[in-house]
Order: structure tokens, then C-alpha cells, then sequence
């Protein structure tokens, strides 16, 4: 089987990236301490540049509303997955990649902000159109990746139909995971509660790799023989 060559170590970011990331990420934490403090639809753009110390035209260089920053937590989880994605060999089956991906990501904290902002969109149907927002840029993000994927393997063409259902696959996957850890967790963000949402995103990847293969049933009961009444 032939050998995927190395990655390239990627360029150290410049000054006006890190700057730049540091803007954003400035924002999102003003976002969700005032998510946490105010609630959903009670604060404005400006309240946002307050918080995170910029100007509303800053502002705007990065995000074109308060939906857009919220469902910029999302965004960030997804793109830090994406990284672990893209380091992953050209030739490996890519929803391996993805759950290999996961995987790589064992600190339980990472999924905390997106753990936080769905728990808050079960209490607050305000927030379901951010979330919409959010899942909407993740599919266009995935299918990009994959794109990237699929071109690094010669003489593999591209069908836009599987990269669209792929895409959508891992997100009704991701929301599945989400789903049965707000039933099992009530949204807790302790440690174990995160480790058991990470588990769940893996799970839930190597479920779609297996192609939903049908868990193997366990061994039926022997049904007990009745005794015979005695014979006198």
C-alpha cells in the first residue's frame, strides 16, 4: 500500500493573523459572557464591542450581526477538528480522518463551548437561528475539506452528490451526539459530563464509518427447563 508522504509543518502564523485570531476570539468571550449574563436577543453589537474592548466598526470587520458571533463558538470548535482532519494521510478513508480527528482532540474542554451554547438553546428558542447559522457554515465547511481530500488523490473524481451527503451525514450525526448527551448529562459541564460528549462525537463517527452496521445482539436467554412434578 503505498505511503502518504509527509506533512509539511504549516508556517508559523504572522503578527496580523495572531492579532486578528485574538480579535475573534475577544469577541466570542464577550459574546458568551453576555450570552450568560443577559440572555439571548437582550444585547447589541455595541455591547459586544464594549466587552471585548473594540470599536462597532471593528466589529464588523469580523462578524455581520450577534447571531453571527454566537454561532461563532460552534465555528471554532469546528475548525480546530478541521485542523486535526487536514494532518490526517491523504489515503486514509476519510470518515476515519474524522473520527481520528476527534479523537486527537482528548482534552474534554474543547468541546465545552459548544456543550454551552446548545444547553442554552434548549432553554432559549432564540438562539435556534444562530445554531441554524452554525451547522449551516459547519456542512460548507466539511464539504470543503473534503474537496481538499478528494484532489489530493490522483485520478479520484469529485462527485458533488456524496460530498453534500457525506457533509450532511456528519452534522446529523454531530447533532445526534448532542442530543442523547443533553438526555444523559441534563447539559452539565463538568469534566465527565464533557468526556462523555466527546465520546459520544466518536461514537457517532464510527457509527456513520460502519455504515450503521447493526450492533451484534447478545446471546438469547436458554429458556429454563420446567421440572417434571414427581411421580409417586
Amino acid at each position: 500500500m503505498p505511503v502518504s508522504p509527509p506533512h509539511s509543518p504549516a508556517p508559523a502564523p504572522s503578527r496580523r493573523e495572531l492579532n486578528k485570531a485574538a480579535t475573534r476570539h475577544a469577541i466570542t468571550d464577550a459574546t458568551m459572557g453576555l450570552l450568560r449574563s443577559k440572555g439571548p436577543g437582550n444585547f447589541t453589537v455595541e455591547d459586544i464591542a464594549e466587552a471585548a474592548g473594540i470599536s462597532r466598526r471593528t466589529f464588523f470587520n469580523y462578524f455581520g450581526s450577534t447571531e453571527a458571533a454566537i454561532a461563532s463558538v460552534t465555528f471554532g470548535f469546528l475548525d480546530t477538528a478541521l485542523q486535526q482532519f487536514r494532518l490526517r494521510p491523504a489515503t486514509e478513508p476519510i470518515l476515519e480522518s474524522a473520527r481520528a480527528a476527534l479523537v486527537e482532540l482528548a482534552d474534554p474542554m474543547t468541546v465545552a463551548p459548544i456543550a454551552e451554547l446548545y444547553s442554552m438553546g434548549q432553554t432559549n428558542p432564540q438562539l435556534s437561528r444562530s445554531e441554524l447559522e452554525a451547522w449551516d457554515h459547519c456542512t460548507v465547511q466539511i464539504i470543503d475539506a473534503a474537496r481538499e481530500r478528494f484532489a489530493q488523490s490522483a485520478g479520484v473524481e469529485i462527485d458533488e452528490l456524496y460530498l453534500r451527503a457525506l457533509a450532511g451525514s456528519i452534522i446529523s450525526c454531530g447533532k445526534a451526539a448532542m442530543d442523547v448527551w443533553f438526555a444523559r448529562c441534563g447539559g452539565a459541564l463538568t469534566p465527565a459530563s464533557l468526556s462523555t460528549l466527546r465520546q459520544l462525537l466518536i461514537d457517532s463517527m464510527s457509527l456513520l464509518g460502519s455504515g450503521f452496521a447493526t450492533p451484534a445482539a447478545a446471546p438469547a436467554a436458554q429458556p429454563t427447563a420446567t421440572p417434571s412434578p414427581d411421580r409417586h
